[in-house]
């Protein structure tokens, strides 16, 4: 009756190790590495974003001659180029680094009304930290505080003037701005921030003789331009 016995034996014994074996398998495959997506890879920020400005400089006018009674100065205005270079050390803290350099024509005003005095060069680099707001989607306002270090270079002086000097300065930065992110790397940006630039000049003239003084400048940069996020 179980002529064939020994073969289904083996069979069944066959099948018990085949068995075995996908079990095993099943157990070992959750172990294995699962395949990073793509687009997981993809969404990860770099920390490095650069902004290219267009940058009004706009000076306070105040200063000083000394032993000048009601003595003043004013400065000219100025537009100029303007890149920065910022650094994302999380989602919300920021550092940014501005550079960019403008001429501005000084004058004197008071009692030295429409005494035209030079013009000097500066190179205003401001290193700030930032905190972003992250909650308002494609709108990412931000405000900063930090330092700034002002280079006077180039002085060139008027008709009865000569030996024109600025002092560099060191000071305070405040900023508060926005970008308006178009996609994960595009935007516009508006930016104002304010330095806190008061310092020494000093010039000699034909018939005044040695002249030296304060010039406060204290300006506003207003700045307005392109964000691109790496």
């Amino acid at each position: 009756m179980f002529k064939n016995g020994p073969a289904i034996a083996a069979i069944l014994s066959a099948a018990t190790v085949l068995l075995s074996g996908v079990v095993q398998a099943a157990d070992i495959a959750p172990l294995a590495p699962e395949p990073v997506a793509q687009d997981a890879v993809a969404a990860a920020k770099s920390p490095w974003q650069i902004r290219v400005r267009a940058l009004g400089v706009i000076p306070n006018d105040d200063g000083s001659v000394n032993g000048v009674a009601g003595s003043d100065l004013q400065y000219s205005n100025s537009i100029t180029p303007e890149l920065d270079i910022s650094y994302y050390f999380t989602d919300n803290v920021a550092a940014e680094l501005i550079l960019g350099t403008t001429s501005s024509r000084i004058s004197g005003d008071g009692s030295l009304a429409g005494v035209d005095v030079g013009k000097a060069w500066l190179l205003p680099p401001t290193l700030t930290l930032q905190y972003h707001f992250t909650d308002f989607g494609a709108f990412k306002p931000y405000v900063g505080a930090g330092v700034n270090y002002t280079f006077f270079y180039n002085e060139s002086e008027k008709a009865g003037f000569s030996n024109l000097k600025v002092d560099h300065h060191v000071g305070a930065a405040l900023q508060v701005g926005f970008d308006y992110m178009i996609d994960d790397h595009w935007g516009f940006n508006f930016d104002v921030k304010k330095l806190f630039l008061e310092t020494n000049w000093s010039a000699d003239h034909s018939t005044l003789g040695p002249l030296s003084g304060k010039a406060k400048l204290d300006p506003w940069l207003v700045g307005a331009g392109v964000t691109y996020r790496f």
